[in-house]
């Protein structure tokens, strides 16, 4: 896949990620890549900033999740790790409900959110990941035998 120009920054002109293995090259290729979870880059505005739920206070960065391989993951599939990341927050779309789905950025990180998650300012939208890839990420995560789940803040 070959990343955009980053000129357009529209929703239509952003490739779309189907496969866990297009995203682990991706992933492999190249550094400081992100995956949110929103309505998309159009959607999240020239602010670029996100909110913290509990206390509405306002942010200065989007909250993203880091996609870089860990050291510590030595040589372990880049696919299963790209797969736990998808899989951690694929609660994502059920609570902040419709037209919510994981993109690829790059961005310069900014500060940290509440849950000591980055938060990253001046984005460059790179692919759309499709639902499918989700749904690989579930099947990946199942055959490795973990009892993982998704992030969840459950009362």
């Amino acid at each position: 896949m070959t990343v955009p120009d980053n000129s357009a920054t529209g929703a239509d002109v952003l490739p779309v990620l189907r496969s866990l293995k297009e995203l682990a090259e991706l992933v492999e290729r190249d550094e400081g890549l992100f995956v949110r979870w929103s309505r998309g880059p159009e959607a999240d505005g020239e602010t670029a900033t996100s909110t913290d739920d509990l206390t509405g206070v306002s942010m200065p960065g989007l909250s993203a999740n880091p996609l870089d391989v860990e050291p510590w993951w030595e040589d372990r599939s880049t696919e299963l790790w790209v797969a736990r990341r998808l899989y951690d927050y694929s609660h994502l779309p059920r609570e902040k409900g419709p037209g919510v789905r994981p993109w690829v950025l790059f961005g310069r990180v900014a500060g940290r959110g509440p849950d000591n998650e980055p938060l990253v300012r001046d984005v460059e939208p790179v692919a759309w990941i499709d639902e499918d890839v989700i749904r690989q990420a579930e099947r990946e995560v199942t055959e490795w035998g973990a009892r993982w789940g998704p992030l969840r803040r459950a009362r």
